[in-house]
C-alpha cells in the first residue's frame, strides 16, 4: 500500500474513533452527543449542536437512548451485582407555559430493543416510557431506573408533580422525595423544579458490598452535595442480569404540546467512580423563545410604541414650543444687516432667559440686561424695548445699524440688534462699572473724586465732538444723560444707548420733528419745532455738566410742586450771587479744583442758554475743558438772551413729548411746567 493511502485510512479512522464520547469497558464519558453513536428510537433524537433530545412535542409518543453495547453488570449470572456509578446533565423544558408532560428516567434493562422485553408495547406516558399496564410490576422485568417525575399519578403513589424515585421492574416508587438538593454549607434542603427548563445534574450510585443506592440532585453550577437526595438499601444481584444496556426512557403527553427532556452529557462507570464531566464544554440548551416571543409581542411591543409615541410627540410640542420661544421678525430688507442681526436664542441664553437676576437697570425707554454670548464668551448689555408702535422700523433699523460703525474709545460699542414679537433688542458692549448715574445717587459709599469726575466729563465731550463733526454723517444722540454714560473698567465715560440716535449728512438740516428725550435735558426750541440738532445735544450736555458737577439731578420733584428743585435755576443764582462753587457737590468737601469747577458750573450754564446760537459747539466746548479757549465771562452776553431755561420730556412707547421750557426769571412759569410733567409720571 502507498503512504497516501495508509494515511488517508488513519485519518478516517481517527475522525470515527474520536467523537466526543471516550468509552473503555468498564464505562464510558459524553461531553456532548456529536459523533456519538447511540442507539435511538422513538422521538430520540441528537441535535447540530450535540444535544440528545430524547423527546418533542409530538404528542403521545416515547423515545429512547441507549449507550450501544451491553455492559457487564455481574461476572456470571449467579454472582452478586457490580458497583456502579453514573453522572448526567439534563434538562426538562416545556414547550408551552403551564403546561408540563411526564418526566423521564435514567435506566438500566435487559434490552435496548422497542420490539421486545418490556418496553416493546409502552406509549402512555404515566409509565415514563418504561412499562406499559401488562408489564409494570412484574418480576421478569429485570429493570431498574431512577425517575425525574413532572406529572402526579395518585395510582402510582406519586407524591407530587416534582419528585425523584428509585423504580425497581415497575413506576410505582421503591422510595421517593420532592426535587431539592442540601448545599454543602447546608442542614436543609433547597427545592429545586424539574421542568423549570434550567440544567440540572444527577449522580446515580450503587455500592455493591453494601447494597445501597444513593441519589444526588444540585443544580448546574453547584458542587456535587455530600448528603444524597435518595438513600435506598437494595440488593440489585436479582434485578441486574450479566449482561445489562444502560440509557435514557421518556413519553410525551396526548395534549398537542407538552415537555421535551434533554441530556447535556453522560459519564457512566462500573467499579468505580464516574469520571466528573467538563461542565464548560456541554452544548447550550436551545432558547426557549416561545415566552420572550410572546412577552415581546404581547408586552414589550406596545410599551415600546407607546413610549416612541410619547418620545414624538414630547419632541414635535418641545419644537413648537422653542420654535415659538425664539420666534424672531425677520423681514427681507434686513438680510442686508445679517453681521448686525443677533439671534434670539443666543440673546436668550446669554441673558440666561433674561433673568431679574442680570438686570443691570430700566427706564422710561426699556430694560437693560447682562450677558454673556454662547458663541464667544463676550460679555454684553442687551436693551429690551417695545416697537409695536412705532412708524418707519425699517429706516430706524438702518439707522442703529450705521451707527454701529461708530468708533471712538469714549462711545459704547453698538454692536446690533434684534427683533422678536413686540420688542426690540439693542446689544452693546458691556461696561463692567456701570452707568455715572449710580456713582452720583445710588452708591454714596463711594464717591467720584474731582478728578475722575472732570475725566469723564472730557471724555463725553469728546465723543460728542466725534458724533457731531468727526464722523462721515451728523449724529444727534438726542438723550445726553448721566444714566446714559457708562464707566468701563479705568472708570473712562463712554457715551451710550444710541436708540434715538438720528443721522443726517454734513451741510444738510436734520428733519426729524418727534419730540423726544429725558425731563431735564430737552432744550427750549426742540419742544417748540420737534427738530433735534447738534446745539439740543449741547443744551442736553449742559444739563450733564450740572449734574455731575452738583451730584444732583436736573430736577428733584419736593412734596409740593410749587417748591420742585430745578438744577439750572439753582446755579443761575449762585452765579448771580457771585458764588457759584457753593453748587458743587456737598460730598466732595473742599477736595476739588476750583478753576476746573468754576469752569465746568459756567460751561453747563452757557450750554443751557435758551437762544441754540448762543450755545458752544462741542468743538469748542472741549477746547474749554483742556484750557486751550479761555470761556467767556457770563455776563458780557446779551441780558435779552442771557436767561436760561430747561426742557421736559414725557416718555411714550419710544419716543419722549417734551412738556416746555422756563426760564430763571420765570420761576412761576418753570414749576407750573414741572408740576404737568411730574403729574402725569415718568
Amino acid at each position: 500500500m502507498s503512504l497516501k493511502l495508509v494515511t488517508a485510512i488513519l485519518a478516517c479512522f481517527l475522525v470515527h474513533t474520536a467523537p466526543r464520547a471516550a468509552a473503555s469497558d468498564d464505562g464510558f464519558i459524553y461531553q456532548g452527543f456529536q459523533s456519538s453513536n447511540l442507539s435511538l428510537d422513538g422521538l430520540a433524537t441528537v441535535t447540530n449542536n450535540g444535544l440528545l433530545r430524547i423527546t418533542n412535542n409530538t404528542k403521545s409518543e416515547s423515545g429512547h437512548a441507549f449507550y450501544p453495547n451491553p455492559i457487564n453488570f455481574k461476572s456470571t449470572s449467579n454472582s452478586s451485582a457490580f458497583s456502579f456509578s453514573t453522572q448526567f446533565v439534563f434538562a426538562i423544558v416545556p414547550d408551552v407555559p403551564g403546561v408540563i408532560g411526564p418526566g423521564m428516567a435514567l435506566v438500566i434493562a435487559p434490552t435496548r430493543n422497542r420490539t421486545e422485553g418490556p418496553m416493546s408495547k409502552f406509549y402512555s406516558m404515566e409509565s415514563l416510557g418504561l412499562f406499559d399496564r401488562n408489564t409494570d410490576g412484574n418480576q421478569t422485568n429485570h429493570v431498574f431506573a431512577v425517575e425525574l417525575d413532572t406529572f402526579q399519578n395518585s395510582d402510582l403513589g406519586d407524591i407530587n408533580a416534582n419528585h425523584v424515585g428509585i423504580d425497581i421492574n415497575s413506576v410505582r416508587s421503591k422510595v421517593s422525595r420532592p426535587a431539592s438538593y442540601q448545599a454543602n454549607n447546608k442542614n436543609s434542603f433547597d427545592n429545586l423544579t424539574l421542568s423549570s427548563g434550567q440544567s440540572m445534574q444527577l449522580w446515580v450510585e450503587y455500592d455493591g458490598v453494601d447494597r445501597r443506592i444513593d441519589v444526588t440532585l444540585a443544580p448546574i453550577a453547584a458542587t456535587k452535595p455530600h448528603t444524597p437526595l435518595l438513600s435506598l438499601t437494595y440488593d440489585l444481584s436479582p434485578i441486574l442480569v450479566q449482561s445489562m444496556y444502560v440509557g435514557f426512557s421518556a413519553a410525551t403527553s396526548p395534549v398537542e404540546r407538552g415537555t421535551s427532556h434533554f441530556i447535556l452529557g453522560w459519564s457512566f462507570r462500573m467499579n468505580g467512580v464516574a469520571q466528573a464531566l467538563d461542565l464548560s464544554r456541554l452544548p447550550k440548551l436551545p432558547r426557549s423563545g416561545h415566552k420572550k416571543v410572546s412577552k415581546f409581542f404581547t408586552v414589550g411591543l406596545p410599551l415600546i410604541c407607546l413610549l416612541l409615541w410619547l418620545v414624538l410627540t414630547s419632541g414635535v410640542a418641545y419644537y413648537l414650543r422653542r420654535k415659538w420661544k425664539f420666534a424672531e421678525l425677520l423681514e427681507e430688507w434686513e438680510l442686508a444687516y445679517g453681521p448686525h442681526r443677533f439671534k434670539y436664542k443666543d440673546l436668550y441664553i446669554a441673558t440666561k432667559g433674561f433673568r431679574e437676576k442680570e438686570l443691570l437697570g430700566e427706564g422710561g425707554f426699556g430694560r437693560v440686561f447682562k450677558g454673556v454670548m454662547p458663541t464667544n464668551k463676550v460679555e454684553v448689555a442687551v436693551k429690551k424695548v417695545s416697537h409695536q408702535a412705532r412708524q418707519g422700523m425699517r429706516e430706524f433699523v438702518a439707522e442703529i445699524v450705521s451707527i454701529g460703525r461708530l468708533s471712538h474709545r469714549n462711545l459704547v460699542p453698538f454692536l446690533g440688534y434684534c427683533r422678536r414679537k413686540g420688542e426690540l433688542l439693542l446689544v452693546y458692549e458691556f461696561m463692567s462699572n456701570g452707568s455715572l448715574d449710580k456713582f452720583l445717587y445710588d452708591q454714596p459709599k463711594y464717591t467720584l473724586h474731582w478728578s475722575q469726575r472732570f475725566h469723564v466729563i472730557k471724555g463725553v465731550a469728546s465723543g460728542l465732538f466725534y458724533l457731531h463733526e468727526e464722523w462721515e454723517q451728523v449724529v444727534i444722540h438726542r438723550d445726553v444723560k448721566a444714566s446714559n454714560v457708562l464707566l468701563d473698567g479705568e472708570l473712562n465715560g463712554r457715551l451710550g444707548d444710541f436708540g434715538l440716535a438720528r443721522l443726517y449728512d454734513h451741510g444738510t438740516l436734520p428733519q426729524t420733528t418727534h419730540v423726544v428725550g429725558s425731563p431735564g435735558y430737552l432744550a427750549p426750541e426742540h419742544n417748540r419745532t420737534g427738530k433735534a440738532t447738534t446745539r439740543t445735544d449741547v443744551y442736553a450736555f449742559g444739563a450733564f455738566l450740572l449734574e455731575v458737577a452738583c451730584g444732583r439731578r436736573p430736577i428733584e420733584p419736593r412734596a409740593a410742586p410749587a417748591e420742585n428743585f430745578i438744577l439750572v435755576d439753582w446755579v443761575f443764582s449762585c452765579w448771580k450771587a457771585g458764588n457759584v462753587l457753593q453748587a458743587v457737590d456737598q460730598r466732595l468737601r473742599t477736595e476739588y479744583v476750583k478753576e476746573e469747577a468754576e469752569l465746568v458750573l459756567k460751561l453747563g450754564l452757557l450750554c443751557s442758554h435758551s437762544e441754540p446760537q448762543s450755545r458752544p459747539s462741542m468743538r469748542q466746548v472741549l477746547l474749554y475743558l483742556e484750557g486751550s479757549v479761555a470761556l467767556p465771562e457770563l455776563s458780557s452776553l446779551p441780558m435779552g438772551v442771557s436767561a436760561v431755561g430747561i426742557g421736559f420730556a414725557h416718555p411714550a412707547g419710544f419716543e419722549d413729548t417734551t412738556s416746555s421750557f422756563a426760564s430763571s426769571t420765570d420761576k412761576s412759569f418753570s414749576h407750573s411746567v414741572v408740576d404737568s410733567v411730574l403729574s402725569g409720571g415718568r
